[in-house]
């Protein structure tokens, strides 16, 4: 069973060593992008399966038809949601996103279902996200988030950008 509101995936997520380098792979092997990369993406606090925790990590974002592609990756060895399924040289779909109606409703239903919480964020623009940990069950994380209006342009900005891409530029920086 899903969790609530978790029917319709909207984002895949990759561990990449490196989001520069993966970003130009995937535009040029699967036509993917452009990808917009958040270095050091700030949060204001982190939990770690339950402990506070630090995690500092860059993204890179593009679109892949319905679908966004995150490219993700970890700098340092800290334990997190990163580390808990994948080295810093290795590769792998890490998690998948998902809009749920409430965050804490769908976090208190995955804690019922035996599944941990190995990672619970406030972005420092306020986006209250976590990742269940589902790899038993599924090979990947959930991560969930509610749709805030900041969360929703976010999405709709890099699908525009993706609209009739006609592959220049596929690594763009957004600060």
């Amino acid at each position: 069973m899903s969790p609530p509101g978790c029917l319709h995936p909207v984002q895949v997520a990759y561990h990449v060593p490196d989001p520069e380098a993966a970003a130009l792979r995937f535009a040029r092997d699967y036509g993917w992008g452009p990808f917009y990369l958040m270095r050091h993406i700030p949060l204001t606090w982190a939990r770690h399966r339950d402990q506070p925790a630090e995690f500092d990590h860059s993204s890179a974002y593009g679109q892949a038809g319905e679908v966004m592609v995150e490219l993700i990756t970890q700098h340092g060895n800290a334990p997190s949601a990163l580390r808990d399924l994948y080295g810093p040289e290795q590769t792998g779909i890490h998690h998948v996103a998902c809009f749920v109606p409430q965050l804490p409703t769908a976090l208190e239903e995955a804690r019922n279902r035996g599944e941990a919480v190995a990672l619970e964020a406030m972005t420092q623009n306020g986006v209250h996200f976590a990742m269940v940990d589902t790899s038993t069950q599924l090979g990947h994380m959930l991560e969930l988030y509610e749709q805030t209006p900041a969360l929703a342009d976010f999405y709709a900005f890099i699908r525009r950008k993706a609209a009739g891409w006609d592959g220049s530029r596929p690594l763009r920086e957004l600060s």
